[in-house]
């Protein structure tokens, strides 16, 4: 923090709890929206007014930002669907967003509803494929969680914020096409896996979403055999493949991030091309709308016909805690699960409980409904986050500097013990 205009300039991070059925850059937009009028803020704006008003022309020009704002960021892309921590930079804060994109661990809580698999991975897309899944128990559940602890590589899901030639993939899906790239798999670390709850047939209320146009499920079948066999799609280079006139659920605005922003486009002549991602996704955004309640009717790849007293599927679920590395994708767990249990899974809830050193906890997160509370509810807290943000990176350095003397010091000690040549030379039994 500062005091460039003889009042404190709050910056920093801190953490919000984002709630479902928002998008991360939806809480930008909203914190910027509180975060402007405020009196918190307001050294902050004034500092920011002055320095455009010594711009010239050319400057202003390029800024194409005429009001003030503030520089705000995120450590870390959570869905839609998702709810939890948000790790939150303001101006000098989102310099120190990259450690949270990089080596960082996070722990999520994730519900996984088997016998049915999606284009996303999770319920927010559409059903295109349904497998047994009566055969599905707890004990098996246990077993399976074997293969998906330690280090190993994952597959993202084909529709991801990853880019290919400055599109994200999921944007393919947003116009009905099938991505024309695979996203390479990658290395990540389960340190922690187990089973918070378990969900017999009939004890819960997750449910399957619709199910797809059969152009759709065809298209994306092939896309996702082609992505287990390691091959490219069926689309030329340069090309994307339609896939159905009925497009997938409207999915949000692509969000950018201030921090950690990098692309590589892949060579053109390889037909598996690089995909690289955009800042850190533990998850990527898919969609803001619902899942409906039930698929209509059985679909003719269905292999477990219902019962005639039954109206919708019942198929068994399971909630899951784990801590992971960056880079890990919950929806490709889920999706790998099912696949590892001779079945099918999708996510269907995922809370992120922890990133770094910050805790869902009402004492170390801003709770998304205290802005709407107004700044008498926010305003201290904020406050104290980034007062106790300041403080922990200043720490470190007052303790590195109270160990190890001052250059100065070191410089001073020694030169009494010998004269330096030049005095030496003018003694007099040095003189020939």
């Amino acid at each position: 923090m500062g005091d460039e205009t003889n009042e404190t300039i709050y910056e920093g991070i801190f953490a919000v709890n984002k709630p479902q059925g928002v998008t991360s850059a939806d809480v930008i937009r909203k914190l910027k929206e509180h975060f402007h009028p405020s009196a918190l803020f307001k050294p902050c704006m004034e500092l920011d007014r002055k320095t455009k008003a010594k711009e010239n022309y050319k400057e202003r020009r390029k800024r194409r930002m005429k009001q003030p704002e503030l520089k705000m960021g995120h450590g870390g892309t959570l869905d839609p669907l998702a709810s939890g921590v948000l790790i939150i930079g303001v101006l000098k804060g989102t310099k120190d967003l990259p450690m949270f994109l990089g080596k960082c661990t996070k722990t999520y809580e994730a519900t996984i509803l088997f016998g049915a698999e999606t284009d996303s991975y999770d319920c927010l897309g559409k059903l295109i494929r349904k497998r047994p899944y009566d055969h599905i128990t707890r004990e098996k559940v246990e077993e399976a969680l074997n293969k998906f602890r330690g280090n190993f590589m994952q597959q993202p899901p084909l529709f991801s914020a990853l880019k290919y030639k400055g599109k994200k993939l999921y944007e393919y899906a947003r116009e009905g096409k099938v991505p024309p790239v695979m996203p390479e798999p990658r290395p990540v670390e389960v340190s922690k896996l187990e089973i918070v709850e378990w969900y017999d047939p009939g004890t819960h209320e997750y449910k399957w979403p619709e199910e797809a146009p059969k152009e759709l499920r065809d298209a994306a079948d092939q896309i996702l055999e082609n992505a287990e066999a390691g091959t490219s799609g069926d689309a030329g280079e340069g090309q994307v493949q339609e896939v159905s006139s009925a497009k997938r659920k409207s999915l949000p605005p692509a969000e950018s991030q201030t921090e950690g922003d990098t692309v590589e486009e892949p060579a053109p002549a390889a037909k598996k091309q690089k995909v690289t991602e955009e800042g850190d996704a533990a998850q990527t955004e898919q969609s803001s709308s619902t899942a409906p309640e039930a698929v209509p009717e059985a679909a003719e790849t269905s292999t477990t016909p219902p019962k005639e007293s039954e109206q919708v599927p019942q198929p068994p679920a399971v909630k899951v805690r784990m801590t992971v590395s960056s880079g890990f994708y919950v929806r490709s767990l889920a999706h790998d699960l099912g696949r590892a249990l001779d079945s099918c899974g999708i996510m269907t809830a995922l809370v992120r409980t922890q990133q770094s050193d910050f805790i869902l906890d009402p004492e170390q997160v801003l709770e998304y409904k205290d802005l709407d509370a107004g700044e008498e509810v926010w305003g201290p807290k904020v406050k104290r986050f980034l007062e106790n943000w300041e403080a922990r990176k200043a720490a470190p350095e007052a303790e590195a500097r109270r160990k190890s003397p001052s250059p100065r010091r070191r410089s001073q000690s020694p030169s009494r013990r010998s004269p330096s040549p030049q005095r030496r030379s003018q003694s007099p039994q040095n003189r020939t």
